[in-house]
């Protein structure tokens, strides 16, 4: 009896909030399990939990004062009693260590990005042991895998093929925050692929700082294509690639994703810019004419493709000229998906001590490629009208009176999505066929077919 006494006065409520990007959500879903296997309760909401995560992003400047943001927050819930402790973890955990622990008195403990395996330590730490752990494990080396608790809609999830990035871009401070390349080995995602299908998931996202390079680190050789087969022969209904560098876009993973019925024709492929002496001050391994060729090529080979890249704004080297060129540059190629962002010189990058416009003048150009690339997104839109298109459904809407799902074209949190009406019922998570009729306020809407 004492000792169910003991367990259950050991038993916490423990709340998470995760910011940022997918992968900063597989740590967290991977943290949510650690949590449920420590014997905890994983709570929905920060209030009346005894402790609070927040999973931070600190990739830039504003990510990491959203992260601020909700720290304040369960700051202001600690002091007025409604929760115990306040745990920050991830990349901002990581780069600001020493600031959050001294700025930032409310927090009780920290866990870099080497370190999210220790969270249910941190809990008991913070609770019983009246300590302030600071958890900083090697950043090349931490454990990749493990059981997850999902926190995605039960149709879809991400399977994050690797960790770290050797691309060393230098307005980026990935590399130092998620540390070297490392591949997962292929036996270990395909074994979790297989829980997730097992799962009911329907559309599994590749998720990496750089899919493209998978494989590369284990043995010299490009293993995505090999793969991504494997992937196919499980009951997926869709397989969709996020993040591949240009220049490490292999002929044999082009003629895979062409074959492969169950692989999306929709690739993001992070540009940043298309000037020659930008993209070569950036340490990017591309020129214009080499990603000219490469969405030639892609065009080509994979019917229907649909491209979705990241663009910046301002970076050192940057004047009107090479504004123009990247706004030509999007006509000709007429990139479907594009999110444009303003050159942050971030903290300990060389671009950050390179001469460039102020933050003011880069936002300014990032709305002038956001015109440019809102008119293509519009002409993009028309030119589908009238035609079919498959989408997995996802909720109704009651202010539109309408459902509302996704099509190859549209994945999840980043893109739009197709509005649609239907003669009956429609379930969350499963396939209808759509015909596109219209737009309402830039998404595309259409009537379920049969």
């Amino acid at each position: 009896m004492e000792n169910d006494m003991e367990e259950n006065t050991l038993s916490y409520q423990i709340a998470f909030i995760s910011l940022g990007c997918a992968k900063n959500q597989v740590n967290c879903e991977q943290m949510m399990a650690a949590v449920q296997a420590a014997g905890h309760t994983i709570v929905a909401a920060p209030e009346g939990a005894d402790v609070a995560v927040v999973n931070t992003c600190g990739f830039l400047a504003s990510a990491c004062e959203e992260a601020i943001d909700n720290i304040l927050e369960m700051a202001e819930l600690k002091k007025a009693g409604k929760l115990k402790k306040i745990l920050v973890t991830g990349c901002m955990a990581q780069r600001y260590k020493a600031d959050v622990l001294s700025e930032l008195p409310e927090v009780d403990g920290v866990l870099g990005t080497g370190s999210y395996g220790d969270i249910a330590a941190a809990i008991d730490e913070v609770m019983t042991g009246g300590v302030r752990p600071c958890h900083m494990g090697n950043i090349h080396t931490a454990e990749q895998g493990g059981p997850r608790i999902l926190s995605t809609p039960p149709w879809y999830a991400y399977l994050r093929i690797a960790e770290g990035c050797d691309n060393h871009c230098a307005y980026c401070v990935i590399p130092s925050l998620r540390g070297k390349y490392r591949s997962r080995p292929m036996e270990d995602l395909l074994r979790e692929a297989e829980e997730l299908a097992s799962a009911g998931v329907k559309e599994l996202l590749v998720i990496a700082q750089d899919i493209t390079r998978y494989g590369t680190d284990l043995n010299g050789e490009h293993q995505l294509a090999a793969l991504l087969r494997e992937l196919a022969k499980l009951d997926f209904h869709w397989i969709r690639l996020h993040y591949l560098y240009p220049d490490e876009i292999t002929e044999e993973l082009i003629d895979t994703i062409a074959a492969e019925p169950k692989i999306l024709p929709y690739l993001d492929i992070p540009i940043q810019h298309c000037n020659d002496g930008i993209l070569k001050a950036m340490n990017r391994r591309d020129t214009k004419a080499e990603l000219l060729d490469l969405f030639a090529k892609l065009r080509a080979r994979i019917p229907g493709l649909v491209l979705r890249t990241s663009l910046i704004t301002g970076l050192p080297g940057e004047g009107e000229a090479e504004l123009t060129e990247l706004c030509e540059f999007l006509r000709q190629v007429r990139i479907e998906r594009a999110g444009v962002f303003p050159f942050s010189p971030e903290e300990g990058t060389r671009a950050a001590q390179m001469d460039h416009v102020d933050m003011d003048e880069a936002k300014r150009r990032a709305e002038l490629v956001v015109d440019v690339q809102s008119d293509i997104i519009d002409a993009y839109n028309e030119s589908i009208l009238g035609a079919e298109r498959e989408v997995l459904c996802e909720g109704f809407d009651g202010q539109a009176q309408m459902y509302f799902g996704r099509s190859y074209a549209e994945s999840p949190d980043i893109d739009g999505r197709i509005y649609f009406t239907a003669e009956g019922d429609v379930e969350p998570g499963t396939f209808v066929t759509v015909r596109l009729t219209g737009t309402m306020d830039g998404e595309l809407t259409g009537e379920m077919e049969g």
